[in-house]
Parts: C-alpha cells; sequence; structure tokens
C-alpha cells in the first residue's frame, strides 16, 4: 500500500512538472512565431528603408513623412534641402524621407 501510495505522487509530480515544461515550450514557440512574423520584417523593412536615405543625390524625387513632394538639391550628413517649388527650398531631416517618388509612379 505504501509503495502505491509512493508511486502515485511520484506520478503527480511528474505530471506537473510535464505541464510546467508544456507551458515552457509554449511560450518560447510564441515567442519565435512573433519573432518570424512581427519582429524580423520590421527589421528588414527598416534596413530598407536606411539603406535608401544613405543612397540618396542629388536630383532624386522624394515624399516626407508630412507629405511633402521634392526634389533633393543638397544632400548633408543628416539633412537634405529640397525644392517643393520653383526658388522654394526647404531644410529637412533625413529621417523624415520616406520613399522615392519617381516620375513612373507621379500622376
Amino acid at each position: 500500500m505504501k509503495f502505491l501510495t509512493l508511486f502515485l505522487q511520484a506520478a503527480g509530480a511528474n505530471a506537473q512538472a510535464g505541464s510546467s515544461m508544456g507551458f515552457l515550450l509554449m511560450i518560447v514557440l510564441i515567442f519565435v512565431v512573433m519573432w518570424l512574423f512581427m519582429i524580423r520584417p520590421q527589421q528588414k523593412k527598416q534596413k530598407e528603408i536606411e539603406k535608401f536615405r544613405q543612397g540618396l543625390k542629388k536630383g532624386d524625387k522624394v515624399v516626407t513623412i508630412g507629405g511633402i513632394y521634392g526634389t533633393v538639391v543638397e544632400v548633408k550628413d543628416n539633412t537634405l534641402f529640397l525644392e517643393i517649388d520653383q526658388n522654394v527650398k526647404i531644410k529637412v531631416d533625413k529621417a523624415s524621407v520616406v520613399k522615392d517618388f519617381s516620375d513612373s509612379q507621379q500622376s
């Protein structure tokens, strides 16, 4: 009888350890799925945007975060000068430029 009681207690302890191990495995699996579908694509997109900003040159047509369309006139370390109309130039931060707006995309 004592053997049966010890066996049942050991089986109960193993069941608890197994359920906590399953819970830990599920948490790790959720983290991996989040990384694959959310974090990794965002990192790739951020690298592409940074590469685009580093490659800006005079004459590129761009759009800022605020929706200002302009042509790059001068490029400095962290800033750009955009011509938004004839003889109208503004100074913007490179981080505010979000995309290239080439002639083929303009309407």
